[in-house]
């Protein structure tokens, strides 16, 4: 009972029955006041409704994610238009558009003025074209002699992780999805403090829509009189706003623009298993040490000045980097390089690196994800990847955290099983990593999901890593996933006839969930 009351009265309940309670005006309006003239009414909001399926048609954008749109859109001409023009497209304003670009530039010249940077030859033409593609289009280079090391899980990583929290001399940049209350906070809020009073920069940046559950309003502002730098991104207001499909899900902390820690994982206790939810929460992390670290460090900067858009710029990212970077054996470390995509500027990096590993893939690419929700195109590149000899395996949870999205999953497995990918369930419970492993020599791990929020509509980080050691450890991890889940067959993909409508619906609308 004091769960259920603890739910009710929370801010993200409060806020979506606010929103919730603007639609029925909508629909009230749209719907109810019309009265005599109906018919009219109905003709003219159905010829509206036609003109808006041409517009969604002939838009840029993902053809899966404007069918769920056009069906809308035609099924309730009124109300269909009108929440289609509050929250179409991936909804990032011209203005804010305008301000990323400038933000992206500035921290794409910070990263060029980094002058002790090597030039990095390929011995792999696949290699240096994918290499290339982050280069351009996300203006992240690739190094060598930065070291990637790989946590195959959450708590195997946390030793490692407070321990670079004590060693920053100078600043602590965090940037993370959620951020809950628990263990994992404490441990590092305690750092933090520690370290704010010993006079290093620690700031924090946290998404609000990610930690609404968790966190009271003031949260903030609290951090902020404690002397840890606070911002929230894109507040949870209770508005019709289209601007909250766009979240912060990155996952980035910053020591001393010498050493950071990104991946899968969050700051909360399910990420380290101090709590158990789903079962068995698997995650995974990379340590990069180097002058990498300083590629993540002014992605970190440039969210910054998306608050504080006086403090950092072309010059002021500069102040930050370290006078020296550790170095490493070229050997070891292999090309790793750091990409960031973001959806003011329209091009889906994350789903360029991961259609890029399944299509260079020669004898296998393995792939770990919580969610399956995924295009025509990438559905298709899986399937031919398969059907042309490469060992094409995908893990996903057999505990969801979402039932919806886990019958939207669902809804795919029986279309790839049929093409020759094999299928995956983590039967210990929770599957949250984001990895692709292929052919022993390329590797990714981040924060993008295989989904559509995270492909087009999210703020997202990785690392991509060629012929470095993680990779082999990457792959081992792999191999002991496979040992603890169990392959799904044909058989396993029957069900009743009224399920099979179900998620037939669900995958309509899944681009939009």
């Amino acid at each position: 009972m004091r769960k259920f009351l603890k739910l009710v009265t929370s801010r993200l309940v409060t806020v979506s029955l606010l929103i919730f309670l603007q639609f029925v005006i909508i629909a009230f309006a749209l719907f109810v006041l019309p009265g005599r003239y109906f018919a009219i009414y109905y003709a003219a909001t159905t010829v509206v409704g036609f003109i808006f399926c041409i517009r969604i048609i002939t838009r840029r954008g993902n053809p899966g994610y404007k069918i769920g749109w056009i069906i809308l859109v035609l099924l309730l001409p009124p109300f269909g238009v009108a929440v289609y023009l509050i929250f179409h497209g991936n909804t990032v304003s011209e203005k804010m558009k305008r301000k990323m670009a400038s933000i992206n530039t500035a921290m794409a010249r910070a990263i060029a003025l980094d002058d002790g940077r090597e030039p990095v030859e390929f011995d792999s033409s696949v290699a240096e074209r994918q290499s290339d593609y982050l280069s351009n289009i996300a203006g992240n280079p690739p190094y060598k002699g930065s070291r990637s090391t790989y946590f195959p899980t959450g708590e195997s990583m946390y030793g490692t992780f407070l321990d670079t929290l004590r060693s920053a001399e100078k600043y602590i940049f965090l940037e993370y999805f959620i951020l809950a209350p628990g263990k994992m906070w404490d441990d590092v809020h305690a750092i933090l403090l520690e370290k704010a009073k010993a006079g290093v920069d620690v700031r924090l940046i946290y998404d609000d829509f990610g930690s609404i559950n968790y966190l009271p309003w003031r949260f903030a502002k609290e951090l902020n009189a404690e002397g840890i730098k606070c911002r929230v991104f894109n507040r949870y207001v209770p508005l019709i706003y289209p601007r909250l499909n766009n979240r912060d899900h990155r996952k980035i902390c910053s020591v001393d623009g010498k050493t950071v820690f990104t991946g899968g994982f969050n700051i909360a206790d399910e990420y380290i298993n101090e709590i158990v939810r789903f079962g068995y929460w698997k995650d995974n992390a990379v340590l990069v040490e180097g002058r990498a670290a300083w590629s993540f460090t002014v992605m970190f900067l440039s969210m910054w000045s998306f608050f504080e858009p006086d403090e950092t710029g072309e010059d002021g990212y500069l102040k930050y980097k370290p006078d020296e970077f550790p170095e490493f054996d070229d050997t070891e470390c292999g090309i790793i390089q750091p990409y960031q995509d973001n959806p003011a500027d329209e091009i889906a990096v994350g789903e360029a690196v991961y259609l890029n590993l399944i299509y260079s893939a020669k004898k296998y690419v393995w792939i770990t994800t919580p969610y399956l929700i995924i295009d025509y195109q990438i559905e298709q590149a899986l399937c031919h990847a398969a059907g042309s000899g490469v060992d094409v395996r995908i893990v996903t949870p057999a505990i969801p955290d979402k039932p919806m999205v886990f019958e939207s999953t669902k809804a795919h497995y029986d279309r790839l099983i049929r093409a020759g990918v094999k299928l995956y369930e983590y039967t210990p419970g929770f599957m949250h990593a984001k990895t692709f492993v292929c052919d022993d020599e390329f590797a990714t791990v981040g924060s993008v999901n295989l989904d559509y929020r995270s492909l087009y509509l999210h703020f997202e980080c990785g690392l991509w890593m060629y012929k470095s050691s993680a990779v082999a450890d990457v792959k081992r991890d792999f191999e002991s996933v496979f040992s603890e889940s169990k392959e799904m067959t044909a058989e396993d993909c029957r069900v009743g006839v009224f399920r099979r409508i179900f998620r037939s619906l669900i995958e309509l609308i899944a681009p939009m969930i």
